[in-house]
């Protein structure tokens, strides 16, 4: 689990691997460094935030009051090949330019890779009137690999309440690994409306709503490059707020599901700390916060499942279809 929440950490906008290019962007100048970056983490911010947002239900049936379910819950989410890169036109930067050449070039997001290596030269002028150029290497995609799903993982709990109504409740501990801390936990409410009904226990099919919420956030200490100062590192923060509405089957052993879902969420990530450039436009500057970068998701999914329960354990997956699809795998114990 450690894993998964520092790959988390690095999609939502802590890319560990390519914490010396972070800075180093920083001699081309606060715009240009925000500008790349946004591009870079932005499809890894709404993986991230898909990832933790799938996996909320299984059934459409309330349980019935102070019946309980304890889920460990692993989701994924698929990334496309067209989420692997971006075009980045020099145009649109004030100090940055391929050192091919070229005037526009497609680059790795965090999800891809670049091969080859692509090198781009930025051009700065001091405070003090002297021009100088650096050369640095463009980052590649996360831990240097190019990804194909972002994980999540965490335990899931469910109560019911009463009248058709279910408390559920998401959490991961806090996971401190090497210089990164995150956590994640999440609140949501679903209750059953086919249980106003008179013979709801008899019937067919069960449907219901749910609200849910979930909150993840990451703390990156980086390593100082070009920069002196103190209190430097990336914090990353996920929300996202479902809405659902389910309908599933009302069987003994296996059950099938289906639900219409409309989510929004966004994503912060901020480079914090107070640093004194060593180099570039900024160079001998005092600079504090000075990246700040977000993204947002908003739409709608459909997504399609089974829940198989013998006795006090069972196993449910689901599929969820959207921009970044999706797939939760559960294994659930309760009664």
């Amino acid at each position: 689990m450690k894993k998964i929440f520092l790959i988390m950490c690095i999609l939502a906008g802590s890319q560990l691997s390519a914490q010396n290019s972070i800075q180093e962007l920083l001699t081309a100048g606060v715009e240009d460094t925000e500008r790349f970056m946004t591009s870079y983490f932005k499809p890894g911010a709404r993986g991230a935030l898909y990832a933790v947002n799938a996996g909320w239900y299984n059934s459409a049936k309330a349980k019935k009051f102070l019946g309980f379910e304890i889920s460990v819950i692993g989701n994924a989410a698929f990334v496309d090949d067209d989420k692997k890169s971006f075009l980045l036109k020099t145009s649109d930067y004030n100090n940055i330019r391929f050192s091919s050449g070229q005037n526009e070039m497609q680059v790795a997001t965090v999800f891809g890779i670049n091969e080859p290596e692509i090198n781009v030269l930025i051009d700065y002028t001091t405070p003090d009137g002297s021009v100088g150029t650096a050369k640095i290497m463009l980052p590649q995609g996360a831990v240097n690999q190019s990804l194909n799903a972002v994980p999540a993982a965490f335990v899931q709990g469910s109560i019911g309440l009463f009248k058709g109504f279910e408390f559920k409740a998401r959490f991961a501990p806090e996971i401190e690994y090497d210089d990164v801390t995150t956590n994640l936990y999440g609140a949501g409410i679903q209750y059953e409306f086919t249980s106003l009904a008179p013979a709801d226990k008899v019937l067919p099919v069960a449907i219901s709503g749910l609200i849910g919420y979930t909150h993840f956030d990451a703390k990156y200490d980086l390593d100082q490059m070009l920069v002196q100062g103190n209190g430097a590192n990336v914090n990353t923060s996920l929300n996202t707020l479902n809405f659902s509405g389910i309908v599933s089957t009302n069987l003994p052993v296996i059950n099938f599901y289906g639900g219409l879902n409309y989510m929004t969420g966004n994503a912060k990530s901020n480079l914090d700390g107070t640093f004194i450039l060593l180099e570039g436009e900024l160079e001998g500057q005092t600079v504090k916060n000075p990246i700040g970068i977000e993204n947002s998701i908003d739409g709608f999914s459909a997504t399609l499942g089974f829940n198989l329960k013998v006795g006090f354990a069972g196993l449910s997956a689901s599929y969820s279809f959207q921009e970044f699809d999706a797939v939760s795998v559960g294994l659930n114990f309760g009664i």
